[in-house]
């Protein structure tokens, strides 16, 4: 079985590219990218060998996020292979063609070490550093680019409609509505020049859309504002295509009575109880809720983050 086995490593190492491979996972585990840049040849043939090698047991590997990383175990190989690598070794150890890969394996191992220097001196300062680079809205860029590119949305009670411009360039219509002439100037200021956008004064509880043509629907910090809620749900239900979302994001329960006089609430937040019962009476029922962690920068109160659905 020994006999059989070593000619078989034999066979396996007799491949000069191999050889190469494990000289470099000998000294580190390495991932596949950065073995290609070490060995100067392609992907496909690099992995190729090392799905070999790792098959014989020559190597072992393991996953690393999007990263496959190998590396060689010398303490679980027998001793006659430990015998035949360390021959082979000497053979191909300082050849001009492994020089230049240890050369390029000094450069792989210094930039990795430049990179985990960056995050590890930056990881708690990662955040306001993203936010100083690249701004704000980031995330709700890559959140809007990943709605279906042939959707209808509408955002009801728009005021401003930032969730609009945001939306408008992923998707195929979008629907701008809200009851105050004065925020839709604002609206329109803001949404010029994007043609898939229909703005539109309407009451929430007479919307002139048709049934069953929404792919979803948002809600922002307008049910205070609402005598009628459960009439503006049903219409939100009405012109939901089934098994759409309505998104709510609206103010917890707070004390703030102020907000009464100073931004016309009618009522000082929303419980998740009065929710409920508005979504049942509107033949919605929810799906999802939760209150969502403070930011450090916001003044107002509490908001909560809640996605509804015909029943």
């Amino acid at each position: 079985m020994v006999i059989s086995n070593s000619l078989e490593w034999l066979q396996t190492l007799a491949d000069a590219t191999r050889v190469r491979l494990l000289l470099m996972l000998e000294q580190h585990e390495l991932s596949v990218s950065e073995l290609c840049g070490i060995v100067q040849l392609p992907q496909s043939t690099v992995s190729r060998h090392l799905r070999l090698l790792a098959e014989e047991q020559w190597v072992a590997n393991r996953r690393e996020g999007t990263n496959q990383l190998y590396r060689i175990e010398k303490e679980t190989w027998e001793s006659a292979r430990a015998g035949l690598w360390t021959w082979v070794r000497a053979q191909q150890a300082d050849t001009p063609t492994t020089e230049l890969d240890g050369q390029r394996l000094v450069q792989v191992l210094a930039h990795r070490s430049r990179g985990e220097a960056f995050f590890s001196s930056t990881a708690e300062q990662w955040d306001k550093l993203r936010i100083e680079l690249f701004g704000d809205q980031l995330d709700s860029y890559v959140l809007a680019a990943s709605l279906p590119s042939d959707a209808v949305v509408a955002e009801l009670g728009c005021g401003s409609a930032p969730l609009s411009y945001l939306v408008a360039p992923h998707v195929k219509q979008v629907f701008a509505v809200d009851n105050s002439s004065a925020m839709l100037t604002a609206a329109k200021q803001r949404l010029r020049g994007l043609k898939n956008v229909r703005i539109e004064l309407s009451s929430l509880t007479e919307l002139s859309l048709e049934k069953k043509c929404l792919d979803m629907a948002w809600l922002v910090l307008v049910l205070p504002y609402l005598t009628e809620p459960e009439s503006v749900l049903s219409e939100a239900a009405r012109v939901l295509k089934r098994h759409r979302p309505l998104v709510i994001v609206d103010l917890l329960p707070h004390e703030r009575s102020n907000y009464r006089q100073e931004m016309g609430h009618v009522r000082l937040g929303v419980s998740r109880e009065e929710l409920e019962r508005w979504l049942c009476a509107a033949g919605l029922s929810l799906r999802q809720y939760r209150p969502l962690p403070p930011d450090p920068s916001a003044k107002g109160p509490a908001l909560f983050v809640a996605v509804a659905g015909a029943v």
